[in-house]
């Protein structure tokens, strides 16, 4: 089937190559615009309880007050506040409300902390926009305006809450997303220059890719967000950005190094390329789909981030596919060697003594001692991802600690609590006739301050104007996201149900109730989402090679690979640096590009194998052969791919740069130890054994329509 795709695209080249232009334009031109949120909460199921009590909240207070912003107010001189300054900043709070900033609602004071050395400002903001750009520019607002206001007084005021920080994380993310994204491609331009010593070749797939793949794939994407129903996350297009770029640069270079092989061992251009795309198709194809899988798989969780993520990535895998077996060949196909690796002759003949070559022939004599080590090391560094830790503390993980909203939320700890900046809310709602006893209510609120982690209540109870639901405000003792915060959740929540008077229901509430669903959630999708992929990637390997025993261990390598990476950034990150936890989406990250993309170089590794061995060689003569040959492949991509996500730490974020290190790392492991040396070396050990019970491994004669592309390597 390959070679008929690649030979009819070689034969009607410049037809492929406007058919491509037109469907880029066409999807593109009527392509809606990809809605977007940044809210947390919007990403769990209505099942979870603090969705089920933000519902009940909105409901039964639509009025209510729920800051976005936060102004903390104190003296130029450090002295504490006296009561002309408080009455100051109550004036202010009058002045910024009267301007009729574009979002804000209200202004109103808070109280003042214990030494009196600094009071709160409360920005309430349309509820309907949260998460949005448009109350990130009013916290901008707010921070031009304030400032000559509260100066006038001999005050000092910084803008914090989330809608500063959605506004300073915005910004630290542009600088670090355009550092990335300029690296990256610097990376790949320099990279390919040193392969294959061409300008041609080194700028042509960033073209096709961000010109034709990325626009396709982006306006289809659009239209499935559209037709079912989707919404996406604020970092889906420097995601697609990253998968695109890795995925298509891999694809480019296992048609590229195929095709300068046949081209070596004689073949005319267009049959060269005729070949590549027939015996690098099939490589190119179950990889992709592998990829594709993994990433559909994702619409099995619970967290609505990756449900979003995961068809989306799955599109963009499809087309960047498409455009491996059609686009690319169809390209390189209109231009003669000579011009596309110009200036470079190295084309034209294979360097003998290859340091790949050396490897394979390690291989092929010590199958055994190369499986133990390579499994050895990588036994060892997944012991340490049994002491992971989640961390939710993506605002200061995020951002540098001298960013205002970082400083306004360091200073409200030391000064209120530091569960101030976001209180749990706990709706107390009647599930009969009658309205909510108010005393028996506010002898709740006083129980709930007896438990470990809350440090006190925030203002008096309210509630609603049917009198059926009350809210409670409790201050934590801990940051909203941190890991003792989350711990406490489960304490408050049995509290507050047991607690609830006869005749009502309790729902705790809040940011801290989010991130605890959150971390509920992700232990569910742990144990849906990775069994399911890797019994479905199974299957296209089992069909791949036709073989029941192989399949198994490239997973239980795939896996270990994934296990050794998340032990390597634990021990590094989380035990070296002595922090609290690694950012919560780190293991579902990994699995994206650790686990998905890096099967494409086991994959690719293994049909080259398969290939060697219908030529009639032995197990292990054939592993050494497939490392020769595909080695040099495998490198490229592989470093290519490492790093460009390398170019995320950077940034100077945090949260990057664990990313950056483990997403590196693990594709490292998957290129050069688990394809290289532990696959072949256990396909060796295992020899024909491996390709039961469809012995894919026999000699097998060449396609009669092929025989005269079937000219063996020298």
């Amino acid at each position: 089937m390959f070679y008929s795709i690649g030979r009819f695209v070689v034969r009607h080249k410049y037809w492929t190559i406007v058919a491509w232009v037109i469907a880029a334009v066409a999807i593109s031109m009527t392509a809606p615009s990809l809605p977007s949120s940044s809210d947390e909460s919007s990403f769990l199921p209505k099942s979870y309880e603090s969705i089920q009590a933000g519902t009940l909240q909105g409901r039964a207070f639509p009025a209510a007050f729920t800051p976005s912003a936060l102004i903390l107010y104190s003296r130029s001189d450090g002295a504490a506040l006296t009561k002309a300054d408080l009455a100051a900043t109550a004036q202010v709070d009058q002045q910024l409300a009267a301007k009729h900033i574009s979002q804000v609602e209200k202004v109103l004071p808070g109280g003042p902390s214990k030494d009196l050395k600094y009071t709160l400002g409360l920005v309430q903001m349309n509820a309907k926009s949260v998460g949005q750009p448009s109350q990130s520019t009013a916290a901008k607002t707010l921070r031009t305006d304030i400032k000559p206001l509260a100066s006038a007084h001999g005050l000092t005021a910084k803008i914090g809450g989330q809608a500063a920080q959605a506004l300073d994380a915005q910004d630290a993310s542009q600088t670090s997303t355009a550092l990335s994204l300029a690296a990256s491609l610097g990376l790949i331009i320099i990279t390919l220059l040193i392969i294959f010593r061409s300008p041609l070749i080194a700028i042509l797939p960033l073209v096709l890719l961000m010109a034709l793949d990325y626009t396709t794939a982006s306006g289809l994407i659009a239209d499935a967000t559209k037709v079912f129903g989707l919404q996406a996350n604020n970092s889906l297009s420097a995601l697609l950005v990253v998968v695109l770029l890795g995925v298509g640069t891999d694809y480019f270079l296992f048609l590229m190094f195929r095709y300068r092989e046949r081209l070596r061992a004689g073949d005319d251009h267009e049959e060269a390329m005729i070949h590549a795309v027939g015996r690098v198709g099939e490589a190119i194809a179950s990889a992709a789909g592998a990829v594709i899988i993994a990433f559909l798989a994702l619409t099995l969780c619970s967290l609505g981030f990756f449900t979003q993520l995961g068809p989306a990535l799955a599109i963009l895998v499809a087309v960047t596919l498409v455009a491996g077996l059609t686009l690319f060949p169809a390209l390189l196909a209109t231009m003669k060697p000579r011009k596309l690796f110009w200036p470079s002759k190295a084309w034209q003949s294979e360097p003998t003594g290859t340091r790949f070559a050396s490897f394979g022939q390690a291989v092929r004599r010590r199958p055994a001692v190369m499986a133990a080590v390579s499994g050895v090391i990588m036994v060892a560094l997944a012991i340490g991802a049994f002491g992971f830790k989640a961390s939710f503390d993506l605002s200061s993980g995020s951002m540098p600690k001298t960013v205002e909203s970082m400083v306004v939320q360091n200073e409200m700890v030391k000064a209120y609590s530091a569960g101030a900046a976001d209180p749990t809310q706990v709706l107390l709602t009647s599930t009969g006739s009658a309205p909510v006893d108010h005393a028996a209510a506010d002898a709740f609120a006083q129980g709930l301050t007896k438990d470990a982690g809350v440090a006190g209540l925030q203002g008096p109870t309210q509630f609603s104007k049917d009198g059926r639901t009350a809210e409670v405000n409790l201050s934590l003792k801990y940051a909203a996201s941190s890991g003792q915060a989350i711990d406490a959740m489960s304490g408050l929540r049995d509290s507050a149900h047991h607690a609830a008077p006869a005749g009502t229901k309790a729902l705790v509430g809040g940011e801290t109730s989010v991130f605890a669903d959150i971390q509920t959630a992700q232990d569910h999708d742990y144990k849906v989402v990775f069994p399911v992929a890797a019994i479905l990637i199974m299957l296209i390997l089992g069909l791949l090679l036709r073989s029941i025993v192989a399949p198994w261990y490239l997973m239980a390598s795939v896996g270990l690979g994934f296990a050794a990476t998340l032990g390597a950034t634990t021990l590094l990150f989380q035990r070296g640096s002595n922090s609290g936890g690694l950012m919560f989406l780190l293991p579902m990250i990994m699995y994206l590009f650790v686990v998905a993309i890096g099967t494409d170089y086991n994959i690719l590794m293994i049909a080259r194998l398969r290939e060697e061995a219908r030529e009639g060689r032995e197990p292990r003569e054939a592993a050494a052969e497939a490392l020769r040959h595909a080695g040099p492949t495998v490198a490229a991509a592989g470093f290519i791919l490492a790093a460009t996500f390398a170019t995320l730490t950077l940034s100077g974020n945090s949260l990057l740069t664990e990313m950056g290190f483990a997403v590196s790392f693990g594709i490292l492991v998957s290129a050069f130890v688990m394809a290289m040396f532990f696959t072949p070396s256990l396909t060796a050990l295992i020899g024909h054994a491996a390709w039961w019970p469809g012995r894919a491994d026999q000699v097998k004669a060449a396609p009669v329509a092929d025989v005269a592309t079937e000219v063996r390597v020298p």
